[in-house]
């Protein structure tokens, strides 16, 4: 399956994706970070993809959302967007309807 097919699965399989540098529990750039505080204050269940363990996947995200930088959030199959775009949609609670409509 090619790297395109995979990002597809991933995202069309699971209610809510984040595609971070690192993991959850480890991010590895405060981009990650602020987005899985926003997930987790949300108290949402995510599946985290690390992009750092597989190159192909790295480049693969950016061009199937045609988005140049990561972390990247899927919710429903649909992109949503970075952490920037993230914090917004938080404060000003439309991260949380969006995320209750995916359980």
């Amino acid at each position: 399956m090619d790297t395109q097919a995979r990002i597809k699965e991933t995202v069309t399989s699971n209610p809510v994706v984040l595609y971070m540098k690192g993991s959850p529990k480890f991010p590895q750039c405060g981009f990650s970070n602020l987005a899985t505080q926003i997930l987790d204050a949300c108290h949402a269940k995510y599946v985290a993809v690390d992009v750092l363990a597989d190159q192909a996947v790295r480049e693969g995200i950016k061009t199937y959302a045609n988005w140049p930088t990561i972390p990247q959030l899927y919710i429903n199959g649909e992109f949503v967007g970075g952490s920037d775009i993230m914090r917004a949609m938080y404060e000003s609670g439309e991260l949380q309807t969006l995320l209750d409509a995916a359980k």
